[in-house]
């Protein structure tokens, strides 16, 4: 669907903040395919989602657990848990909350480190990317996301569903994690 010199979509506000778009930009201000490409590789590796072997944070699954979709009255109720606003995006008659900011607002913030499994945390530059810290096992990054899981949804009785395909186990997910 590319077409030779053809114009860019930049739908997520991230990106369009990254390009300097408003809301509403006019067809002619769309911008190139590689202006978009040049702007999401920006945004991934701000957030260590591009393999570099100087950053630290680079041992990662990337975004570990789903944004999770629940009802308005499920976030109204996270929202007055948390008592502050938070982000939610529509989502097929739901709403979107963001993992982030669930961990965030659960004590886990960028940079955290297992106390039982110091080998493995959060990125510094991003919540939701739990890392190998270096020497870290499988059963390290399990515990540490059934850690995260577990208090979520003990804080705001939301359960996160990891993103990543978990290959190798004996158990499912939901039996590791609890």
């Amino acid at each position: 669907r590319l077409a030779v010199h053809g114009r860019g979509c930049a739908t997520y506000a991230d990106v369009r903040r990254r390009l300097g778009l408003g809301d509403e930009a006019a067809p002619d201000e769309a911008p190139s395919v590689a202006e978009v490409r040049r702007a999401v590789l920006d945004i991934r590796r701000a957030k260590s989602m591009v393999l570099s072997p100087a950053d630290p944070n680079r041992r990662s699954a990337g975004s570990f657990f789903l944004n999770p979709v629940v009802s308005a009255s499920v976030a109204d109720q996270v929202e007055e848990w948390a008592g502050e606003a938070m982000p939610r995006f529509p989502a097929d008659g739901h709403l979107k909350l963001s993992a982030a900011w669930l961990l965030e607002r659960a004590g886990f913030t960028k940079g955290y480190v297992d106390p039982d499994h110091p080998r493995v945390g959060l990125s510094s530059n991003h919540a939701l990317a739990v890392i190998n810290r270096g020497g870290a096992q499988a059963s390290d990054v399990v515990a540490l996301a059934a850690r995260l899981r577990r208090e979520v949804r003990r804080r705001f009785g939301v359960t996160l569903t990891p993103e990543p395909r978990w290959v190798g186990f004996e158990q499912s997910q939901e039996e590791l994690l609890g």
